[in-house]
């Protein structure tokens, strides 16, 4: 066993997403978005490189060793797999380990809506996934797989950095490739894929124009793509993908992206107040006829009337599931204030207005 494991031990007793050791400092846990200290001396650098370097690969301390960063997967069995992240600072070493369950959540668990089976169940086309680190997207995701493995029986292939979520393939196969391991880029992997027969391709993130590029190509060549972007809302999804092509790509871009985005769902994590734990909003855009004309005529500005519009299709707007989640009495006035779009409406719930109103 290594030294580390114990501190994956305690974040699974205290319920933490992360674990964060720094030499300097004091080890760390975030627990339910906060911040708090362990009760354990803090590291010297040498001390715990050698802590870090016993559960890391070789390669991936050669790559740390040259260039200062790196990113990889470990697992325990039977308890959990994490997300590392092993980067320098100004007293040394340091990571960053996010716990990645080892059941993976499915889409009644998480209390998804039912737009989100049926994107699932889509044979081709683009499908987003964005919202900020740590706002649950790859859980989110992991979920819509789930769902696609259970009720089709196709080829899955998914490409991230690390591998997250594991699938056992049930009705389909499942394929997981790891950025660094198994293939170079995002880039080269959906390159790739497109000559390995699959019906479904999941790309942990659209970072950069090939990548996108590429992606858009899959999904208007007949295959259901979902991705991840950081992006805050789905009108910034839609502009984000756009800007990121030359300004003279960017009008035969907006065609593409019109026929072949199927949905988006742009999703904040919040802490309850009624129990432990957190719970997600989730502004999702499903991409009909009239959503296709306003992409195209570059008025993305107006797909909020659109969402609130097409609820009956499973549009909902982020303020809207904010406000839902507020009534419920699951999240504070203050941080459903702090994390909307339009802060008026939320005004009414708070103790003590900003004194901008």
């Amino acid at each position: 066993m290594a030294k580390i494991d114990a501190f994956f031990k305690l974040m699974a007793d205290q319920g933490a997403s992360d674990l964060h050791l720094v030499a300097g400092s004091q080890p760390v846990l975030r627990i339910r978005g906060e911040m708090e200290r362990v009760d354990y001396k803090a590291f010297e650098d040498d001390e715990l490189r050698a802590i870090l370097y016993e559960i890391a690969p070789e390669d991936k301390i050669k790559i740390f060793e040259e260039t200062g960063d790196v990113d990889f997967g470990y697992e325990i069995p039977g308890l959990a797999r994490y997300r590392a992240n092993f980067f320098r600072q100004k007293w040394g070493v340091a990571a960053v380990f996010r716990q990645i369950p080892s059941k993976v959540l499915t889409v009644e668990d998480l209390g998804l809506p039912e737009i989100c089976k049926k994107f699932a169940m889509l044979h081709k086309g683009l499908v987003l996934v964005t919202g900020p680190t740590g706002s649950g997207k790859s859980t989110t995701l992991a979920a819509i797989i789930d769902y696609a493995n259970k009720h089709r029986k196709d080829h899955i292939i998914t490409v991230e950095d690390p591998i997250e979520f594991v699938h056992q393939s049930q009705g389909c196969i499942v394929n997981h490739r790891e950025l660094g391991t198994h293939t170079k880029s995002f880039a080269a992997a959906l390159r790739g894929a497109l000559r390995e027969d699959p019906d479904i391709i999941l790309v942990g993130e659209m970072r950069d124009l090939e990548t996108i590029q590429l992606a858009l190509e899959a999904a208007a060549t007949g295959h259901l793509v979902f991705g991840t972007l950081h992006t805050t809302s789905a009108p910034k999804t839609v502009d984000r993908v756009i800007d990121v092509f030359p300004a003279n790509q960017q009008g035969q871009i907006r065609t593409t992206l019109s026929e072949s985005l199927k949905g988006v769902i742009a999703q904040n994590l919040f802490k309850r107040v009624d129990k432990k734990g957190r719970c997600a909003a989730l502004e999702i855009l499903v991409c009909t006829y009239a959503v296709g004309n306003l992409i195209r005529e570059a008025k993305t500005h107006q797909l909020p009337s659109v969402m609130q519009t097409g609820k009956r299709l499973g549009m909902q707007t982020l303020d809207d599931a904010i406000m839902e989640l507020l009534k419920k009495g699951w999240i504070s006035p203050e941080d459903a204030y702090d994390k909307s779009i339009d802060k008026q409406k939320f005004v009414p719930f708070l103790k003590t207005p900003p004194p901008e109103f």
